[in-house]
């Protein structure tokens, strides 16, 4: 099992590397098998506490002792807000625990943090995916790989079986935790599970899903990759903005078109998910009819080319200090002290004599980054105005490698 877990591990194997542990077998054992590949003084353990449970504590103060008794550093991440009573408990507990995780990664500088999902995780996303109509995208399941909130997450069992893994911790006299939470058919993870054991006399198993989940990823990149190359001919990087040539844009596959949609979205707008098929849908609609419409923090401006830039109201309220990371898009080299990045915004447009010059729209330079001293506009570069350095971060390489990695 160590081997297969060495093989499903980049290469070189990222160090020092941090993993979650909750207490439950999947996470038990991929610390057990990590601890024959990563020097204890590289491997660092979280567990992340949800308190949504009396024995969260107690669970989390066991994982402490097992890394206590392997050498390991263990820290305890709490999550102090809690839930509100609002929306899905199960979405919000998952955001918690990546924000934390996140943060704990960055903090100790971890090259990477590893997860334990398994086989059988990767085939439930499937069938709850499934009872979406999800395309290509979602029925290829978890990615292996994932970056968040600039924290690279690691998925190295999905190749096994949850079964396998019990097998393992049964060997090694290992014990675990069960979840309550794992029965409550309430869930909808849960419910797949289910399904998935009543679909076992038709020979669907989690191995089986796990690898249609596979080959769904391997068509997803193929496809990726022609999104990518059409893009050279379709859509073209203009300050923050992308230009769509509609005509061209007209003569690709849906499908394609619509990848190059959403990474246009989730460059112009950085959005961390790209919106639901049914919303992207309605985007290429407008594109065809030539009319405006806002998505995911942007705003489509009719015309050939079409603009897709960001929506001012997304961006309105957003300030942060020159040096720093404008809309997670923007940076600025200051000209003076106590300068701010914000959007122009309609009495910053108002000071841009010349802007009507730059051909950009209205609706664009509303958006667009811009610096201040208290009330005084320093520069808006997108609109004519000024000299200050305004970088959109990535530049149009990122917009090319959004297309590789939605």
């Amino acid at each position: 099992m160590i081997g297969r877990l060495r093989a499903a591990l980049p290469d070189p194997l990222p160090v020092p590397l941090g993993v979650a542990v909750s207490g439950g077998g999947d996470s038990v054992a991929l610390l057990h098998f990590l601890t024959g590949i990563v020097p204890p003084s590289a491997l660092a353990v979280a567990t992340v506490d949800h308190r949504l449970r009396p024995e969260s504590a107690q669970e989390a103060e066991a994982v402490a002792q097992l890394c206590a008794h392997l050498g390991l550093a263990h820290d305890v991440l709490v999550w102090e807000d809690g839930w509100d009573g609002c929306g899905n408990l199960q979405d919000a507990a998952r955001h918690a625990r990546y924000g934390l995780l996140a943060g704990w990664a960055r903090d100790k500088r971890l090259a990477a943090v590893a997860l334990g999902h398994t086989a059988d995780d990767q085939a439930e996303t499937v069938l709850m995916r499934l009872a979406r109509a999800s395309g290509v995208d979602g029925l290829s399941g978890m990615p292996a790989a994932r970056s968040i909130d600039g924290v690279r997450f690691l998925r190295p069992l999905l190749g096994v079986t949850r079964a396998e893994l019990r097998a393992c911790l049964h060997a090694a006299g290992l014990g675990w935790v069960e979840d309550p939470g794992n029965e409550n058919d309430d869930f909808d993870r849960i419910k797949a599970r289910r399904a998935l054991a009543a679909l076992a006399p038709l020979g669907v198993s989690a191995q089986g899903l796990a690898e249609v989940a596979e080959n769904l990823r391997q068509g997803r990149v193929a496809l990726d990759r022609f999104a990518h190359d059409a893009a050279r001919h379709v859509a073209r990087v203009d300050g923050g903005d992308v230009l769509l040539d509609r005509a061209a844009l007209a003569d690709l596959p849906e499908e394609i078109a619509r990848r190059l949609v959403i990474g246009v979205l989730r460059w112009v707008g950085d959005a961390g998910y790209p919106p639901r098929r049914r919303a992207v849908a309605g985007m290429l609609a407008a594109l065809r009819e030539r009319r405006d419409i806002t998505l995911s923090g942007c705003r489509l401006v009719a015309g050939d080319p079409a603009r897709i830039c960001r929506e001012y109201d997304a961006v309105r309220d957003t300030v942060c200090a020159a040096g720093t990371a404008w809309d997670g898009r923007w940076t600025a080299t200051a000209t003076g002290p106590g300068q701010q990045l914000r959007a122009l915004g309609r009495d910053g447009l108002a000071r841009c004599g010349n802007w009507r010059a730059t051909g950009r729209p209205r609706a664009a330079l509303l958006a667009a980054p811009s610096l201040w001293q208290g009330d005084r506009l320093v520069a808006a570069p997108l609109a004519g105005q000024g000299e200050a350095v305004i970088d959109r971060i990535g530049g149009a390489e990122g917009f090319a490698r959004s297309l590789l990695s939605h």
